[in-house]
């Protein structure tokens, strides 16, 4: 699995933020994405749910979420805290 073409850097977020170990991970990211963890390896089926979801993803169209909107939608489909998304939506007055 690598980073933003499958689940990658959804699974590793996890293993850093919660100290999962990868399995767990794996089993966490999938069971919040509807998919199985075997699914979270195959860049079709991830590209698909990045695109229906708008988690970002290689090379996106204009309309697409990039940068601190796709971290922003990372947040909420796993239900975690990232730094940079507290930050940005504190500094910005959304929160």
């Amino acid at each position: 699995m690598s980073g933003i073409r499958t689940a990658g850097d959804l699974v590793l977020r996890m293993q850093l933020s919660h100290s999962m170990r990868i399995n767990e991970a794996k089993q966490y990211v999938a069971e919040k994405l509807n998919v199985t963890p075997f699914e979270l390896s195959d860049c079709y089926t991830m590209r698909e749910i990045r695109e229906d979801l708008n988690l970002g993803y290689p090379m996106p169209p204009d309309n697409a979420a990039k940068g601190m909107e796709a971290k922003i939608r990372i947040a909420k489909v796993l239900g975690i805290k990232i730094n940079s998304v507290e930050r940005f939506l504190l500094r910005s007055g959304l929160k």
